[in-house]
């Protein structure tokens, strides 16, 4: 068994303006890295401006992140991050900002790096310190080693490494009480995935499985209150939000298997917001891990208080279906796409073509 886990990871109500001389601790200059509107609706983006300020830290802020960050928005950060002399970059938001950060970071230390050069990992220079807030209840990217990238044919890759572990991460439950019932849902989601496919996974350890089973835990009952139409209350909140960090720890470790793998397809190609993308393929994936495991699934999952077929009914009842569907030959066609994809050959009991063919025709042909 190896872990490594090196980033300082505080959290709770007020956690930014407790900890403004660690931010200050990272230099005088700093870019801070955002999405649209969210980091400014829920307060992050204040709070974080305010515990700079009483430090006499400059920033600027890099808004340009959107929804499956591409490569050339990292790029153009970095300049920015350059030209105003950043010793580091903070990201406030949720997968998307978080991870285009990281990039950010490497981005702004190898300036002669273009995208495609960034894209190919062809840099020399550590990347520059990276603090993480986050707002979202899903992307555990605030305790991962990766960042997923869009790159410049339009997919999602991810980058992995011990460059992409943040240096500090922040976490305020309070930022994701603004967010609507749609996105509550699918990063509730997503972090219920993180921990189902690491638990899934073969290369889980007793470590990573203690942080998948008690990340479901902490799930469930949250998400079964978005699942039945209704915010979670504040003390839920909370609660889904330390969920979804277990999660990021459990895929520290092992990583994600095929339905976040065959969900990018979903995003890159359809739309669908990552979460619920990955979602799709969870009832599949606890089928085969049925199948492959037997009773150890149903004892491993019995430490969460849940079983298959309520996961299962849960997930669903999350998850709007994908509103198009495919000729039998369209999903065999779609087959070549992951074949000797690593995220197949980790799941519990690998994938085969066929297995993969029969999935997507279940899903997606009527």
């Amino acid at each position: 068994m190896e872990f490594y886990l090196p980033v300082r990871l505080l959290t709770g109500r007020g956690v930014v303006a407790q900890n403004a001389a660690r931010l200050a601790s990272f230099g005088r200059r700093c870019l801070i890295v955002t999405g649209g509107s969210g980091a400014k609706r829920c307060g992050a983006l204040d709070d974080v401006a305010a515990a700079l300020g009483s430090q006499g830290v400059q920033y600027r802020i890099f808004d340009g992140v959107r929804p499956n960050p591409s490569v050339f928005s990292c790029v153009e950060g970095g300049r920015l991050a350059l030209d105003f002399g950043a010793e580091f970059i903070i990201g406030i938001g949720g997968g998307s900002a978080l991870d285009a950060a990281k990039l950010i970071a490497v981005s702004a230390a190898n300036p002669s790096l273009d995208a495609q050069g960034l894209y190919r990992k062809n840099w020399s220079n550590a990347p520059l310190p990276v603090v993480l807030v986050g707002t979202t209840a899903g992307t555990g990217s605030e305790v991962t080693p990766v960042a997923v990238i869009t790159d410049p044919s339009g997919r999602k890759n991810s980058f992995h490494g011990e460059d992409f572990y943040a240096a500090l991460s922040l976490g305020d439950p309070r930022y994701t009480e603004s967010l609507p019932l749609s996105v509550t849902a699918s990063t509730g989601v997503d972090a219920l995935a993180h921990c189902l496919e690491s638990l899934l996974s073969n290369t889980a350890t007793d470590v990573s499985r203690a942080f998948a089973l008690q990340g479901i835990a902490q799930l469930l009952a949250p998400l079964r209150t978005v699942a039945g139409g209704s915010l979670p209350s504040v003390q839920e909140r909370e609660v889904l939000y330390h969920g979804s960090i277990l999660g990021g720890m459990a895929i520290s470790v092992t990583g994600t298997v095929f339905p976040h793998k065959l969900g990018y397809w979903l995003t890159e190609e359809h739309g669908l917001p990552h979460g619920f993308a990955c979602a799709v393929f969870l009832p599949a994936l606890l089928r085969h891990a049925d199948a492959s495991m037997g009773a150890e699934l149903r004892a491993l999952l019995s430490r969460s208080g849940t079983d298959p077929e309520s996961l299962t009914a849960l997930i669903q009842a999350l998850t709007p279906r994908p509103d198009f569907t495919l000729t039998e030959a369209e999903a065999d066609a779609l087959v070549p796409r992951w074949e000797n994809n690593a995220a197949l050959s980790k799941t519990v009991g690998g994938v085969s073509p066929d297995e993969l063919r029969g999935i997507l025709r279940e899903l997606f042909v009527l």
